[in-house]
């Protein structure tokens, strides 16, 4: 939105010009995502409070989490909120990748909107059925997939890079669409079980995304991607200024979500930011890569799968509770520890997908 006003007045001042510069946008980008999360922050946790919208604490669970009982949840929609205004003041809004990666981020925070609202304003404990998730979940996912798909304007856009190989590239034809919905709905699902702990889920998923934002800058630009051997995307460089208001919207919630959190994220932001990352990396061409610097959403969700196929087949668990970060809570680690742990392997993981970058 801003965009268009310097360009207009370009013709009567020709220092606004400097708005055109993609890595000034994007720093502007954070600074204003962070902005709006910390002015809008306190006030969204007192209404929250006021309205009494507070987490639900499982009895089973590690008995340090009874004691917060209560606490404001659904803040995730701060993020969602930061993100949007953000994004549409100073992405491109003539640019078809930032307006399917806004609209599935959106979209996935609704779904997980009506969850957190059936659970905590009507008190139904089911929340949105897991069958009716599911499959709005699919809908978006699909919709997104096929969009991507349709719109692409090189084959490079549909097809699979594999990291690490500088001349391994799987043309996927039709399966584009299958393997882009299962990466969308995937990862919201993963970031959504990794929302357990204070903070946990959060860091990992800014990391992610700056990390993405630096990869959709550099294939976005012709010179840099043929330096790099990475594939070129027109147009996916305006991506940047989304993971910007990603990364700043993720800090800013996370100084009221640090432990002790005064506020959790809930279904509202997991989900919406869980696509988020799955859009982006199917964007940016870096699934793969996607699936390592996830690596401690990939974890949780393993662990989910096993105990229950564990528990299914045998009638026995393998983790003490799942997801992983609970398992460790309950062998005696403080949260804290846990937290920060797994955001140390976060940032290992993420530098090990930017090596990708030169390692091929």
């Amino acid at each position: 939105m801003l965009l268009w006003l310097a360009e207009y007045l370009q013709q009567y001042y020709s220092g606004f010009n400097v708005f055109s510069y993609l890595t000034l946008r994007a720093i502007l980008s954070v600074i204003t995502a962070l902005g709006i999360s910390l002015f809008i922050g306190p006030i969204m946790i007192r209404k929250l409070a006021h309205y009494q919208i507070g987490q639900t604490v499982r009895n089973d669970g590690p008995q340090t989490h009874l004691s917060k009982s209560g606490t404001p949840t659904m803040g995730g929609a701060l993020i969602l909120i930061a993100i949007a205004l953000s994004t549409l003041l100073w992405g491109d809004l003539d640019n078809r990748h930032v307006w399917v990666v806004l609209l599935t981020t959106m979209a996935f925070g609704v779904i997980g909107w009506v969850d957190d609202y059936r659970k905590l304003i009507q008190k139904d404990p089911t929340g949105l059925p897991a069958r009716w998730k599911y499959f709005w979940q699919s809908v978006v996912g699909f919709a997104a997939a096929y969009y991507l798909y349709q719109s692409a304007a090189s084959p490079v856009e549909t097809t699979l890079i594999v990291p690490f190989f500088k001349n391994i590239a799987i043309g996927m034809g039709i399966l584009f669409i299958p393997m882009t919905y299962f990466v969308i709905v995937g990862t919201s699902n993963a970031v959504n079980l990794t929302d357990g702990l204070d903070g946990l889920a959060i860091l990992p998923t800014v990391l992610v995304a700056g990390a993405l934002g630096i990869f959709a800058y550099l294939t976005g630009n012709i010179k840099f991607s043929e330096y790099l051997a990475i594939p070129y995307v027109i147009g996916v460089g305006e991506l940047t200024i989304f993971c910007g208001a990603l990364v700043g919207a993720g800090l800013g919630f996370l100084w009221f979500n640090t432990y002790p959190a005064q506020v959790f994220m809930g279904d509202v932001g997991a989900l919406g930011l869980g696509a988020a990352l799955g859009v982006l990396a199917v964007s940016v061409r870096q699934e793969l890569v996607l699936f390592i610097m996830g690596g401690v959403f990939v974890m949780e969700t393993v662990s989910v799968i096993l105990q229950v196929g564990s528990y299914k087949l045998t009638g026995r668990r393998i983790f003490n509770m799942a997801p992983l970060h609970h398992h460790y809570e309950l062998k005696g680690w403080p949260e804290p520890r846990v937290i920060v742990r797994f955001w140390i392997i976060s940032v290992v993981l993420v530098l090990v997908g930017l090596a990708t970058l030169k390692i091929r």
